[in-house]
C-alpha cells in the first residue's frame, strides 16, 4: 500500500540525472564534449550552465567578450575549454576568466586566448594580465557615476537657487501689496471721517 502511494515519485527520481545532464539548446553534446563553437554566442546568449559530466567545452569562433562569473565552476570532469577567436574585452569583467585560466595545469594551450579590446590591451595574453591593470578599469564607471552625481547636484542647487529667488521676490511683492492695502485702507478711513465731519449739522444754541 505504501509503495503505491510513493510510486508517483519514481519517474521524478529517474528524471533528475537527465535534468542535470541536459545539453544546452545552443550547443551539441556527445561523450562529455559540449560543442558551442561558431554559433554567434554573446555573453547574453551563452548557456547559463553545462552538464556536470562535461569534459570539454568548445566556445571558439563566437562573439564572447567575457565569461560570466562561476560558469566554469562545479564541473569536476572539465579538462579543456576552447576559447580562441572571440573578441575578448579585457577590462574588469575578464577577471574571472583570467583567474580560471591561471588555475589550469595546461596553461600552454591557452596562450592564444588574447585580448582584442581595448586598444592598449590588444594581443595581450589574458592569462598573463596583472590584476592591478584590470582592477583600474573597474573604477571607470565609478568616475562616470561621480560626474553624473556632481552634475545632478549642480542642477539641483541651481533649481533651488531659482526657487529661493522666486520666493524672496514673491515675499517682497506681497509686502508691497500689503503696505499699499494698509495705506489705502487708512486713506479711506481718513476720507470717511472727513466726510462725516464735514456733513454733520451745526447746532446753534440761543441763550436767552
Amino acid at each position: 500500500m505504501m509503495m503505491k502511494h510513493w510510486s508517483w515519485l519514481l519517474p521524478l527520481l529517474f528524471s533528475l540525472p537527465h535534468v542535470a545532464c541536459r545539453c544546452p539548446s545552443q550547443c551539441s553534446c556527445s561523450s562529455g564534449i559540449v560543442d558551442c563553437s561558431d554559433n554567434g554566442l554573446t555573453i547574453k546568449s551563452l548557456p547559463a550552465s553545462f552538464p556536470s559530466s562535461t569534459e570539454v567545452i568548445r566556445l571558439e569562433q563566437n562573439n564572447l567578450i567575457s565569461i560570466p562569473n562561476g560558469l566554469l565552476d562545479n564541473l569536476p570532469d572539465l579538462r579543456e575549454v576552447y576559447l580562441q577567436h572571440n573578441p575578448w574585452h579585457c577590462d574588469c569583467d575578464i577577471l574571472y576568466l583570467r583567474s580560471w585560466l591561471q588555475g589550469q595545469q595546461k596553461r600552454a594551450q591557452y596562450r592564444d586566448v588574447t585580448c582584442v579590446t581595448p586598444e592598449p590591451m590588444r594581443d595581450r595574453v589574458i592569462m598573463y594580465l596583472t590584476e592591478d591593470e584590470l582592477v583600474t578599469t573597474c573604477q571607470y564607471w565609478y568616475c562616470n557615476l561621480a560626474l553624473v552625481s556632481q552634475f545632478c547636484l549642480f542642477v539641483f542647487i541651481i533649481v533651488q537657487g531659482i526657487l529661493l529667488i522666486f520666493v524672496i521676490l514673491s515675499l517682497h511683492r506681497f509686502q508691497r501689496i500689503a503696505r499699499e492695502a494698509r495705506r489705502t485702507a487708512k486713506e479711506l478711513q481718513q476720507n470717511s471721517e472727513t466726510y462725516i465731519y464735514s456733513n454733520s449739522p451745526l447746532c446753534n444754541y440761543d441763550r436767552t
